[in-house]
């Protein structure tokens, strides 16, 4: 209504009092309506437009409660000033208690025109502050579904602009002779897919703001088991992750951290003999995620020279900086069970 002229409609059969209003509605600029009984009285408000209802207790049908039960289940209704006779207090409160702001005592003093008047003015203020909220609130609504979709569709950029890099590595690793060479590069496709995984889950997911585990740690485990089979690693990975939801900046960190421990496992852990599992754990408990990465290899401490360059085991504690992690290798029945402990 911020941009248009009032209007007001008067739901009376007394034509005497009717004119009077009218002329109190043309003197402040409102547009005015009248109707003699409650049906025709919704009929206009059905119509549309009506900013407040004037309305009488007494109509030539039924009462002014019962049109304002009618009124209160339109979805954009109309603000209600409800007349009564001077000591039907009990009725005044059931109006209220129905959808009416405001009520006045019917008298045939000056001053009952006067509360009218003032009430009809207080109801119309009503009336802007509400809808210029609902304005307000649906603008928010947009600008944030606007923003969402911008959202997702960065996420969709950046997962395949990381596609591409991570397609580009791979072609390098393929063109270099250098084992450890090769063996680097591909480490760092598959910290690429890491994060790339991320992104691709955020443009898919109807809540940006977090990441289902599951889903995300399946299609990353899917992505390493298929690197690993194509550089002719017979270890498999199986996964058995509850599903649940975390922020995506502590999903970025997981998926890198998570890499770096299976790969390791695929390198390390059954080195010299035959190939065998890596089993990944995970459940969340009282806001307290737990994450096992496993093997039944030649156990490892945590502890002494790692092996190789060590910058997996740098980038794992960089990664449990960044969750505020506590890191714990197990060694207890053969093999390493790495146990990742945070809160979310």
């Amino acid at each position: 209504m911020p941009n248009r002229t009032p209007h007001v409609l008067y739901v009376d059969d007394d034509p005497g009092l009717a004119r009077l209003v009218e002329k109190a509605m043309q003197r402040r600029g409102y547009n005015y309506d009248h109707a003699t009984s409650g049906e025709e009285g919704l009929a206009l408000i059905h119509n549309g437009g009506i900013d407040v209802v004037v309305l009488d207790h007494y109509l030539p049908t039924g009462t002014g409660l019962d049109v304002l039960a009618q009124i209160a289940a339109l979805e954009d209704r109309p603000t209600v000033v409800y007349v009564t006779g001077s000591a039907e207090t009990d009725v005044a409160v059931a109006a209220l208690k129905s959808g009416a702001t405001d009520y006045v005592p019917k008298t045939l003093s000056e001053e009952f025109m006067e509360l009218l008047l003032t009430a009809i003015d207080h109801a119309i203020d009503r009336v802007r502050l509400n809808r210029a909220k609902v304005k307000a609130e649906r603008d928010i609504l947009e600008a944030r579904e606007r923003a969402e979709m911008l959202l997702g569709e960065v996420n969709h950029r950046v997962a395949n602009s990381l596609a591409m890099v991570a397609a580009l590595v791979g072609l390098q690793a393929n063109a270099v002779t250098d084992a450890e060479a090769k063996r680097a590069l591909s480490e760092t496709q598959a910290r690429i897919h890491a994060i790339a995984g991320v992104h691709r889950h955020l443009y898919t997911s109807d809540d940006v703001r977090s990441v289902q585990v599951a889903d995300y740690i399946k299609s990353l485990v899917d992505e390493l088991e298929a690197s690993v089979q194509l550089e002719g690693q017979t270890a498999t990975l199986q996964v058995d992750v509850e599903p649940f939801t975390m922020s995506t900046e502590k999903v970025a960190s997981l998926g890198v951290m998570l890499t770096e421990l299976v790969t390791n496992a695929l390198k390390y852990a059954y080195a010299g003999r035959e190939a065998g599992e890596v089993r990944i754990h995970m459940t969340r408990r009282e806001g307290v995620v737990e994450m096992c990465v496993e093997d039944d290899g030649i156990g490892w401490t945590g502890t002494g020279k790692p092996q190789g360059t060590g910058l997996g085991s740098r980038i794992v504690k960089a990664m449990a900086h960044s969750l505020e992690a506590e890191v714990a290798y197990e060694t207890a029945g053969g093999g390493t069970c790495v146990r990742v402990t945070f809160s979310v």
